[in-house]
């Protein structure tokens, strides 16, 4: 048993952290089934709850445990293990996907789930080394999941404290609506948060939220940095406009398209 034990946990260890072709696209299997899983978070929460969403549910529920118990086990340092932030969140998405009934005013919490895309340092070396494309536009393509995961949470907040109170919310997509419209500073005002409760949390969007929201689309449509590495001592991360390393000083050629 003990030989069959550590057997197991050191296939799991070369799923999980080796740098084989196979290991490669088991992340990516993994990578694949978050988006997914967040997708069908966001669609099923469009719909009334049915017994075939509550089915889908536990099975995802099954799988992000297996996963969730597969990686303590290969965790050398089972302490840290719970300090991640990533670990507390997989416990709240399994807890709200498997007892949706005890927990139904906190189902917004399964987008955390989200929060897993291109976070490990494993998956995002394995999409560098297999896709040229992500790693030429990795900076963009994180931004543009931060930012909808941003507005989704949002979004979920909205609808969470203001369905059951505000009959202009009845739906998550009047929430998506006055999210969207708050954030962008378009405040058409046919969709406003009721109650004290709801205008504290206008508040809260109004003044922290768009700042956010601002930042997150800067960091998109105009990239703080470039990635050009040095050949003298290797700094990969340069200001759009540079012409010298600032660790080492050389002379960069990085492209640009001319000035504005």
């Amino acid at each position: 048993m003990a030989s069959d034990a550590r057997e197991l946990r050191g296939t799991l260890e070369k799923y999980y952290l080796g740098r084989s072709r196979n290991a490669r696209w088991f992340r990516f299997l993994l990578l694949a089934f978050d988006s997914v899983s967040v997708i069908f978070f966001i669609g099923s929460s469009l719909i009334p709850p049915t017994f075939w969403i509550y089915v889908v549910d536990a099975v995802i529920a099954l799988i992000i445990l297996a996963d969730f118990l597969a990686r303590f086990w290969i965790t050398d340092d089972k302490k840290s293990f719970f300090t991640r932030f990533s670990t507390w969140t997989d416990l709240i998405v399994i807890v709200t996907l498997l007892l949706p009934a005890f927990v139904e005013s906190f189902l917004f919490l399964r987008v955390l789930r989200a929060l897993r895309l291109l976070r490990s340092y494993h998956v995002l070396r394995d999409l560098r080394q297999e896709y040229a494309y992500f790693k030429r536009n990795e900076d963009i393509i994180q931004s543009v999941i931060n930012l909808f995961v941003f507005i989704f949470v949002i979004t979920a907040l909205v609808y969470v404290l203001q369905a059951r109170t505000n009959p202009e919310i009845s739906s998550y997509i009047d929430a998506l609506y006055f999210t969207v419209a708050t954030l962008t500073t378009t405040g058409f005002g046919d969709v406003t948060l009721q109650g004290s409760s709801g205008r504290l949390l206008a508040v809260i969007i109004m003044v922290v939220g768009v700042a956010l929201f601002v930042r997150l689309v800067q960091t998109i449509f105009r990239p703080p940095k470039v990635r050009y590495r040095c050949s003298d001592c290797g700094l990969s991360l340069h200001d759009t406009d540079a012409v010298h390393c600032k660790h080492c000083g050389r002379v960069i050629a990085i492209e640009t398209e001319g000035a504005s």
